[in-house]
């Protein structure tokens, strides 16, 4: 490349006899500059034109230069920015003292190749020809460059640049991609890398709970780089969803556009991200303003959030209350001075100052050189006296200098790393053999090295330095476009977003101070699926990004006590959902209770039976010498009475929680105390036959086997075998309590589990039997003479006692939880009354109502007294 060999291969061209003395430029371009010599002189690049036109390249004769078109007042502003820095630099007898700094400005007129021949003439030089003597007499190359004004161009130079270590620092350039130091070695920048904007954006958008957002990007690697950031970071981390992502045209490609917009008027996301300039916006606009979309929210990058040519009060129906993003803005004193006092005069044109006279010849629409003969002049001629105090311009509009103090950080970096270099103490420098820098052999890799450690504060109080990749401490302020009184937008400060050494990213948002462009006056939703409150869960649509989706209420059993829960959690074993399904509750505990109605009336019941057993048990022995009591076999019927009192009081052990004692006793105590009443029954029952038979001829030796003792011993031994079937069943399989969860999902069963099916089978089996023996044996003594009814009495109560505890079993079975310790209380009561009314009622009968009856004579059947 051309300017290799002048700047970085002197030595072949003077060692080589076949070279001439001096090296002449291949060629030269026609650029807009500004110069100023000195010791050291620095490069600049800046956008002084909107546009440039090329010439036909037929290549019949030599190529014209392009030309450049449309004066950018602001682009001006900020390369005079640098040219006041400079100056103060020289003034401050601290920084870089005895040395003068120069400027070599250039105009990329937007224009990447014209961009690019500065930045080559910057560091190649301008002149013809170069002297190559011992003093390099000629114009010095510049040692490092201030810009692009955008990362195309940054890309483009610094890559080129980078081979040779020439330190660029942008003003401007935000693209992430420069921050890889691989491609980028010399790249600094004073304005943070998209990377951090992009998180800055997503940290808003999160602060605003919008995650349903349309992306639109320019078509060059400022928009393209931000777009892959925003994906990476908004939605693979599941920050949010891109309801659309569309690339604006560079030009005004009307179908596009208009397939844009319908977009995002047809879309549900209210919220609109660019990473655009202003030249792609300005067309969108257009035809936003032509098919009238409003309503939405939109959210702007640096590139433009403060662009003044979008900020006109007929933008403010569609672009009012947008946020944006935007460089610091910074104060900078002494600069309106500076720039009031420029004047054409001031410069030597000749020198290559044209752009002082283009800013003059815009400004007050004047013309430095008469127009040719014949043509009409137009226009006036400057004189160059011309007072800025008098004309309305925007460059001397101080009160918010965003770029223009980035420019002014990122001359006072080079200054400050020039500076170092130059204070370097000799034989303890940071270079090969403790070496130091020196102003006449500069080279531009060791203002890198100092670069990366330079390290200062401004005037304005923000510090300045470089990380590894050559950014800066990130700091954006949030910017908010409102309306004024009379119409006239005007953009306010609501808040900002940084990353400091110790705190990492902060966002701080007032959002009092925020204007929002929709009737409620309120942050807009743009979710494309409402959150899932706690008790749902979400449930993906199927082809739809994740933000879109329905919520499902958790089941029964489950919850969730989270929004946006993706899985249903389900509840400890002891704990149950509520009916919002957002937190676990411990399940209601059921069993047969006293405090319950079907409780209270099963006791009261149980206690009756017992008060009616004690009030017959109190008849019988106040009438037991009466011929009835005594002709009943009183000791048995007494027995009767009290087992039936027993059978009565165990049902109470099936009524509360069940507990250990309970559990083992109730089944035993129901066992024991109704085969003590069946066997006393049954051995009445074989009694009355006795008796019956003894009253015939030759059958008095019946009853030698049924005296007192026999019937004791009878009762005792039956009753024992149903003693020794519980106490085998207690010891081998206890019953024991038991929390139940089968029967309900929201409720604990607290219930007596029987332990051994087998123990409790052969409990009822032998209750059964001797029932069953016992009906047979009064069914075959029902047709004793009717003086012996006792016989039909016992054959009705077993039939009774045999019907309760046959419908028992099916009735138990199918009875979950409390209800089946209600149908054995109440087998027992029901079984227990009907022989106690069978049995008893009769006799009660005759002792109370029918005393007349209860005599000897009235029993054996000779006669009834009247």
């Amino acid at each position: 490349m051309h300017f290799t060999l002048l700047y970085f291969s002197f030595s072949p061209v003077l060692s080589s006899p076949f070279y001439s003395l001096f090296c002449q430029l291949q060629g030269q371009f026609k650029l807009n500059g500004m110069h100023k010599a000195g010791d050291v002189v620095l490069g600049g690049l800046f956008k002084v034109h909107f546009f440039s036109v090329f010439p036909d390249l037929s290549f019949t004769s030599e190529p014209q230069q392009p030309t450049c078109h449309g004066f950018d007042v602001l682009g001006y502003r900020r390369a005079q920015t640098m040219a006041f820095a400079i100056d103060e630099i020289n003034r401050n007898s601290n920084l870089l003292p005895n040395v003068t700094l120069g400027y070599s400005l250039y105009d990329n007129c937007a224009s990447l190749g014209i961009g690019f021949s500065a930045a080559l003439s910057s560091v190649s030089g301008q002149e013809e020809h170069i002297i190559l003597d011992k003093t390099c007499v000629g114009t010095p190359p510049v040692l490092g460059i201030v810009g692009d004004s955008s990362s195309t161009p940054s890309i483009a130079i610094s890559s080129v640049l980078g081979l040779y270590r020439v330190p660029m620092v942008s003003y401007f350039a935000t693209c992430s991609c420069l921050s890889d130091r691989k491609k980028f070695p010399s790249f600094f920048r004073t304005i943070p890398s998209d990377a951090f904007q992009v998180r800055a954006m997503i940290q808003i958008l999160n602060h605003f709970g919008w995650t349903w957002a349309g992306l639109l990007i320019s078509n060059d690697d400022y928009g393209l780089y931000a777009a892959r950031s925003f994906q990476s970071d908004f939605i693979q981390s599941g920050l949010g969803c891109l309801a659309y992502f569309e690339v604006l045209p560079q030009d005004s490609d009307k179908a596009e556009l208009r397939r844009i917009v319908d977009v995002m008027k047809k879309s549900t996301a209210r919220v609109v991200i660019v990473f655009a300039h202003q030249s792609y916006m300005s067309n969108l606009m257009k035809e936003v303003v032509r098919q009238n979309v409003t309503g939405l929210q939109w959210m702007t990058s640096e590139a433009w959030t403060a662009v003044a040519m979008l900020q006109t009060p007929h933008l403010m129906p569609y672009l009012g209350g947008t946020l944006g993003i935007a460089i610091r803005r910074g104060e900078i004193p002494g600069l309106w001075e500076f720039l009031q006092q420029i004047r054409p005069d001031h410069h030597n044109n000749s020198y290559g100052n044209s752009m002082v006279n283009q800013f003059w010849e815009y400004t007050f629409n004047c013309r430095f050189a008469p127009p040719p003969v014949g043509v009409d002049a137009g226009v006036a001629l400057c004189t160059g006296q011309e007072d800025l105090e008098y004309v309305e311009t925007e460059f001397l509009d101080i009160s918010n200098l965003r770029p223009e103090y980035n420019v002014y950080k990122a001359v006072y970096a080079l200054a400050y790393a020039l500076d170092d270099m130059l204070r370097c103490e000799p034989g303890r420098g940071p270079f090969s053999g403790h070496t130091c820098g020196n102003l006449k052999g500069l080279e531009p890799w060791q203002l890198v090295y100092y670069l990366e450690k330079v390290n200062f504060t401004t005037s304005f109080g923000d510090q300045v330095s470089f990380d590894e990749n050559g950014d800066p401490l990130p700091i954006y302020d949030i910017m908010n476009l409102l309306p004024l009184p009379d119409g006239r937008p005007r953009l306010q400060n609501v808040g900002e977003v940084k990353r400091t050494a110790f705190k990492g990213e902060e966002l701080t948002i007032d959002e009092d101070k925020i204007f929002w462009n929709f009737e409620s006056k309120k942050p807009p939703r743009s979710v494309c699926s409402e959150s899932c409150p706690p008790g749902t869960r979400v449930a993906r649509k199927k082809g739809e990004p994740v933000c879109c989706f329905d919520c499902i209420p958790c089941s029964e059993g489950k919850i969730s006590n989270e929004t946006d829960s993706m899985e249903c959690t389900s509840c400890p074993e002891d704990f149950w959902s509520n009916f919002q399904r957002d937190h676990c509750v411990l399940k209601t505990t059921e069993f047969l209770s006293y405090n319950e109605p079907l409780g209270i009336c099963l006791t009261a019941t149980s206690l009756l039976g017992t008060c009616i057993c004690a009030v017959v048990l109190g008849i019988f022995i106040c009438h037991r010498e009466t011929p009835i009591v005594r002709a009943n076999n009183s000791e048995l019927s007494f027995q009767i009475l009290l087992s039936l009192q027993l059978c009565f009081l165990c049902s109470l052990l099936f009524i509360g929680r069940p507990r250990l004692w309970t559990c083992q006793l109730r089944h035993a105590a129901f066992g024991i105390s109704f085969v003590l009443c069946v066997s006393c029954i049954l051995v009445k029952t074989m009694v009355v036959l006795a008796v019956f038979k003894a009253s015939k001829p030759g059958g008095g030796a019946s009853l030698k086997w049924f005296g007192v003792l026999q019937q004791r011993g009878t009762v005792m031994v039956l009753t024992s075998i149903q003693v020794a079937i519980c106490t085998a069943w207690l010891v081998s399989a206890s019953p024991s309590p038991h929390k139940n969860t089968q029967y309900y999902n929201d409720k604990i069963v607290y219930e007596c589990a029987v332990g051994s099916p087998v123990g409790f089978a052969v409990l009822l089996g032998y209750i059964g039997s001797l029932a069953i023996l016992s009906f047979l044996t009064a069914f075959i003594a029902r047709n004793l003479p009717d003086s012996f009814n006792e016989a039909k009495l016992i054959t009705f109560s077993m039939l009774i006692f045999c019907a309760v505890w046959v419908a028992f079993v099916p009735a138990y079975i199918s009875s979950p939880g409390k209800y089946a310790d209600a149908v054995e209380v109440f087998a027992i009561l029901a079984s227990s009354f009907g022989l106690l009314v069978a049995l008893f009622g009769p006799k009660c009968y005759i002792i109370l109502l029918r005393p007349e009856r209860n005599t000897k004579k009235a029993i054996m059947g000779r006669g009834t007294e009247s």
